[in-house]
């Protein structure tokens, strides 16, 4: 829409309209550099500037973006301005800064605003100079009404500018619903800028489109910003409101109160909401059963709430209701949409369990338990099943004695009445029996305790039976001294007829009698001692010996009781000390201390008393007793008697009197504690005899066997002495000797404990054989002593003879002039020497002392010539090379081993 002007006005604006373009179109030429654009020296809000040709400096830029607020730069290169410019200097000038995005790349180009005045100095003074005029190009409103009938295409509206009266200009659009989805549903008239539809629209789907007008000149010149152009849709009543749910369940509780919520149901419409379109309101079309209205919908929030208190399971308990939703706020023009709402109503305890009967009779017979009697039965109307329903029943009155019990029949809902404990007939004849009756839910109407239990009276007959014989109490004791003779009489059990309070006629027996201590009475039930009872004799728990007794009467009838017998101690056994050897350790201690027991009770037994016998005189001389406690006394020795073993006769006397002799065994040992002595005593005897011990035994054989072995290597030297010794290399190693362990038995040789002989090689092949060493003793200490030789012991061997081997005496191993090769002296020695060598050093519980097991260290690779024995089995130098490396010290024994 374009107001006319004066003739002047137009051709003013065409003229200045000119001008700026061929002033850009002349800078165009230099792509990317500086523009000069002449503008007056001022400029209103939103007024074209010039047009910039942004292709030729950078054709793929997407973000175009100006360095001065005041101007805005158009995609096709407009300048226009943002608010409303003066230039107060001759020129001013900002930067068209251009993007792309994908590649990252940026240019610039740099725009120089002239002021006007300036270039028409310059310019002929009949150019013409383009102006433009005062323009409308503003939004227009505009709508349409969806599902138009038509006629299509349907005229909307013109769009039309100002600059169309100076200008040929050409309309466009574009956006939804011409070049997006859906496409081609509007379109503009190029020439006339008249806007059409081409089909109907539904709200629903779109709501509005928003488009952009565009107005150019033929040229492609843009003269007027893009015109945002939004028509919007209007909404017609085409949607009916729909429930959420086709059917609706809900649950109240029976007798609840008025204005209880019952649910609430809720529609949703597709119309343009915040109209009348989608104003809903809710509505109950029937009930079912229709009579009495019992509930009530809001029309406006859809909520259900009930109109009575008057809700009753029992008679009625589901209700269906049929309901509707209309728009249009309920007019009768407006869309509806009925459901169903279905109405539950739960069940409470409003009911009371109530008996059948009120009164119930029973009968069981006396000293019977664990039968039922009775049952019992309710009515409730409650949901069956349910804590409403289920009945638990209780006994008010008449069980103080606990003899009954009542429980309820999870399946049949009754009362089962039982007898958990004897009825006694000669005691009771007749029980009443008050029982009551309440649901597990508590009941949901206020009322007393007492109204809101049924009760009712059960009568319950004991029935007479002709009983056994009834052992009470069950268990009964008597009192027998022990050592009492056999044949001594005690009463005995004694059972009772509960109807005659009489033990005539009933009789018993032995049922168990562990160890046959006593016969009883079948009659009387006395009991006789069978034989001498003797309480330290036998195990028994806390001195009762228990005899079960089984009593009975004429029909057979039987009961069971213990008799227990309690054996009353006699002083009959001394006191006396279990651990009869006592070790003393000379001089670390002086004295030991003893203990002695009394297998009597404490009446009999401590305090003790302790004395040597009057006829030991020579015992007084050496020993000396001193009381502790009155279980304890302390043993010392005086006059400093040798080492050895003693014999001390001890005499303990309990509190009555009553004594007995225990002889000690003392021994007396140069030792530091009681277990070092254990392996000593066994080399000596009581008078301080010396006897070699298991150690001394194995240090002369493992003596002896060293000695053998350096003998033997020797003698393998003198076979080689021909042949000439190799040269050993310098010392190689770090000068000290590797000490390693036998790693293999050595060759058959003669050994003796007291010494061992050689002999000479002799042209006739006899030999002599000579003591070399003996055991000797000295100060307690075992040694041994030896004397070089250097005689092989192969002589020891000579023709004829005779090998005998004597027994070991006293504690000695003797060889009688070397008769027995090693073979079958190790066939003697080694069971007892690995009998003994397991028993030495271990204490009281025969286990070894912490000392005796030694860990060895590793103290090196082992030699690689093997067993020092092994040298008289090498026949030539093979395998000899390794004596090459060895160190200085090794020469001397090497020169032996190499053949001479």
């Amino acid at each position: 829409m374009a107001a006319a002007g004066p003739t002047r006005s137009r051709i003013g604006a065409l003229c200045r309209q000119l001008l700026l373009t061929f002033s850009i179109l002349s800078f165009a030429c230099d792509a990317c550099k500086q523009v000069i654009l002449h503008v007056p020296s001022k400029l209103d809000a939103e007024k074209f500037v010039g047009r910039v040709n942004l292709e030729e400096c950078f054709k793929s830029a997407n973000i175009i973006h100006s360095s001065d607020p005041d101007f805005q730069i158009l995609e096709d290169g407009s300048v226009y301005t943002t608010n409303a410019v003066l230039l107060s200097s001759e020129t001013r000038s900002f930067t068209i800064l251009l993007f792309n995005t994908d590649s990252q790349e940026e240019k610039e180009i740099s725009v120089l605003l002239e002021k006007e005045t300036q270039v028409q100095k310059r310019r002929h003074s009949k150019e013409k100079v383009l102006r433009r005029g005062k323009r409308r190009w503003a939004p227009i409103p505009c709508s349409m009404m969806e599902n138009s009938l038509g006629p299509f295409p349907l005229f909307l509206q013109q769009v039309q500018s100002d600059v169309a009266q100076n200008y040929t200009i050409y309309y466009s659009i574009k956006g939804p619903g011409v070049d997006q989805e859906p496409l081609n549903l509007f379109y503009v008239d190029r020439d006339t800028g008249n806007l059409y539809c081409t089909k109907d629209v539904d709200r629903e789907q779109y709501e509005s489109f928003e488009l952009t007008a565009f107005a150019t000149t033929p040229d492609g010149y843009t003269p007027e910003y893009p015109l945002p152009l939004i028509i919007k849709v209007e909404d017609e009543n085409d949607n009916a409101p729909i429930f959420t749910e086709t059917t609706y369940t809900f649950m109240i509780l029976e007798s609840c109160k008025v204005g209880s919520i019952v649910g609430q149901v809720s529609a949703t419409d597709k119309d343009e909401p915040d109209t009348l379109h989608t104003r809903l309101r809710y509505s109950i079309l029937e009930q079912l059963p229709s009579s009495p209205t019992l509930f009530s919908m809001h029309p406006s929030t859809g909520v259900i709430t009930t109109l009575s208190s008057q809700l009753d399971r029992e008679l009625i308990d589901k209700y269906q209701l049929k309901i509707k939703v209309q728009d249009m706020d309920g007019q009768y023009f407006g869309l509806h949409t009925t459901a169903t709402c279905i109405i539950n109503i739960g069940d409470v305890n409003d009911n009371l369990p109530t008996f059948t009967r009120t009164s119930y009779v029973a009968s069981v017979e006396e000293n019977t338990i664990d039968v039922e009697i009775l049952r019992v039965t309710v009515e409730d109307k409650d949901l069956i099943n349910t804590p409403n329903w289920r009945a638990n029943y209780t006994i008010l009155k008449g069980n103080e004695n606990g003899n009954f019990k009542i429980a309820t029949d999870p399946k049949t809902n009754e009362g089962v009445l039982c007898v958990v404990k004897p009825l006694n007939y000669e005691e009771t004849q007749q029980v009443t029996l008050q029982i009551g009756v309440v649901n597990e839910a508590p009941y949901s109407r206020e009322t007393s305790s007492k109204s809101a239990m049924s009760t009712a009276t059960v009568t319950v007959n004991v029935k007479n039976q002709d009983e056994g014989p009834e052992c009470n109490p069950p268990v009964q004791t008597v009192r027998i001294k022990e050592n009492a003779p056999a044949g001594t009489r005690s009463s005995g059990y004694k059972a009772y007829d509960p109807d005659t309070k009489s033990s005539t006629g009933i009789r018993y027996r032995k049922i168990s009698d562990p160890k046959g201590w006593v016969t009883i009475n079948e009659d009387s039930g006395i009991i006789t001692v069978f034989r001498s009872l003797d309480r330290e004799a036998e195990a028994i728990p806390s001195g009762v010996y228990n005899v079960t007794i089984l009593a009975s009467d004429q029909n057979g009838r039987t009961c069971t009781g213990i008799l227990g017998i309690i054996l009353e101690d006699v002083n009959d056994n001394g006191p006396y000390i279990p651990k009869q050897t006592v070790v003393i350790c000379k001089p670390t201690m002086s004295s030991a201390e003893i203990v002695a027991v009394d297998p009597d009770e404490p009446i009999n037994g401590p305090p003790f008393d302790f004395s040597f016998r009057s006829s030991d005189s020579e015992v007084r001389k050496m020993w000396r007793l001193m009381k502790i406690n009155d279980t304890a006394a302390s043993l010392s020795y005086q006059n400093d008697p040798p080492f050895g073993s003693y014999v001390v006769p001890i005499q303990v006397t309990d509190r009555l009197g009553f004594s007995a002799v225990t002889s000690l065994n003392v021994v007396l040992c140069n030792c530091i504690t009681e277990n070092d002595c254990t392996f000593r005593t066994s080399g000596r005897t009581g008078n301080g005899e010396v006897k070699l011990g298991t150690w001394a035994i194995l240090a002369i054989l493992l003596g002896i066997a060293l000695l053998f072995c350096i003998l033997f290597t020797l003698v393998c030297g003198t076979s080689v002495i021909n042949k000439q010794p190799k040269e050993l290399p310098d010392d190689l190693a770090q000068q000290n000797l590797i000490v390693s362990n036998t790693e293999a038995p050595g060759d058959d040789k003669v050994y003796s404990t007291n010494g061992f002989t050689t002999q000479a090689v002799g042209a006739s092949g006899q030999g002599i054989c000579g003591t070399v060493g003996s055991g000797v003793k000295n100060g307690g200490q075992e040694t041994i002593e030896m004397v070089k030789g250097h005689q092989t012991l192969d002589s020891c061997r000579g023709v004829g003879h005779h090998h005998t081997l004597d027994s070991c005496r006293g504690g000695h191993v003797e060889v009688d002039n070397c008769r027995y090769t090693y073979s079958e002296w190790h066939s003697f020695t080694q069971p007892r020497l690995g009998e003994k060598v397991h028993q030495c050093n271990q204490d009281d519980s025969h286990k070894h002392a912490q000392d005796y097991v030694l860990t060895y260290n590793y103290e090196g690779k082992g030699s690689s010539a093997g067993s020092v024995g092994c040298c008289s089995e090498r026949q030539d130098e093979d395998g000899l090379e390794f004596l090459d490396h060895l160190e200085p010290k090794f020469r001397t024994l090497a020169e032996a081993c190499i053949k001479r």
